[in-house]
């Protein structure tokens, strides 16, 4: 029998879902775009990777979308991992840096984060639709003057701007939880982890949307950050959907990224963060909506372990 705190949850949800952002009130669709990180060619508890590589792209294929695919060196450094990244090339996908070893660069120096970015460099930079996009692991930028502005003085050098995404979320977090639960059981019911996951983004999204429209007093090109993983190659395809049926865009990441919102340069520290929880950092009047991090799995984990996912 469902508990109590599981019926609220799912009551909540079907209420949010529902509905309607007050950002709609202008008449202008709120436009997004899906960008994904870390490739990986380890299967995925009941899927080989080859199967969740090509049922993500089945889906940005069935929404008529491109995205851009943040890529970690050492999880594609390999035959297959190449043929990975030919495919999302070959399909008109971007191809970007996520840099080699997906370092958390507040925890290491400088010179190793510059080096290592570099080591990156000769795995995406061959592909056709590679872009100049680097996003930084963990979204961290450094927690010094010295490494943030140092960093992005390389990355002018070479000519990239940051792949920062505007919608922070946790994925990685419920996907974590979902490999578990077919490992132990292979046949278990995953509609729920459907159902938080769908959730779970709506609310990042609805969050982020309000606090742009407050900071930059007008709309943005929303990019979501998501992951290669089996959560979105499940149920990726039924968020693109729920952004549709909830009145939202969906648009191609080179679009999104030609929104000149991307080229600032918050001047937060410890720097990083979704960008438009840096910018309204910056401007010190949204304290108390800030947590951080802003996004982590201690957020979501009291809420999943309440519907015990």
């Amino acid at each position: 029998m469902t508990n109590r705190r599981e019926f609220v949850f799912r009551v909540a949800t079907a209420a949010s879902l529902l509905a309607t952002p007050a950002a709609f009130s202008s008449g202008k669709k709120p436009e997004v775009a899906f960008t994904f990180d870390d490739p990986a060619t380890n299967d995925k508890a009941n899927l080989r990777w080859q199967e969740v590589n090509e049922r993500i792209l089945a889906s940005l294929s069935s929404h008529k979308i491109k995205s851009v695919l943040f890529v970690c060196g050492m999880r594609v450094d390999s035959n297959d991992g190449r043929k990975l990244i030919t495919a999302w090339d070959n399909e008109g996908h971007m191809v970007g840096s996520h840099s080699y070893s997906h370092l958390f660069f507040d925890k290491v120096p400088l010179a190793e984060f510059e080096a290592d970015f570099l080591k990156n460099e000769p795995l995406v930079t061959p592909y056709h639709n590679f872009s100049h996009l680097f996003r930084y692991p963990y979204f961290k930028e450094g927690d010094t003057v010295e490494k943030r502005d140092g960093m992005r003085s390389l990355l002018k050098q070479h000519g990239y701007r940051h792949g920062r995404a505007t919608i922070d979320a946790s994925d990685w977090a419920i996907n974590a939880r979902l490999e578990a639960r077919i490992k132990e059981n292979p046949q278990a019911d995953l509609a729920d982890y459907r159902a938080f996951f769908l959730q779970h983004i709506w609310e990042r999204a609805r969050f982020y949307d309000s606090l742009a429209q407050r900071v930059l007093n007008g709309p943005v090109r929303h990019t979501v950050l998501l992951h290669h993983n089996l959560l979105n190659a499940l149920f990726f395809g039924d968020l693109v959907g729920m952004f549709i049926q909830k009145g939202w865009r969906p648009v191609d990441a080179k679009y999104a990224y030609m929104d000149s919102v991307y080229d600032s340069q918050p001047q937060t520290l410890p720097a990083g963060e979704g960008l438009i929880w840096a910018l309204a950092k910056q401007r010190g009047a949204f304290e108390a909506e800030l947590r951080y991090p802003a996004e982590d799995d201690v957020y979501e984990n009291p809420k999943m372990d309440a519907m015990k996912l």
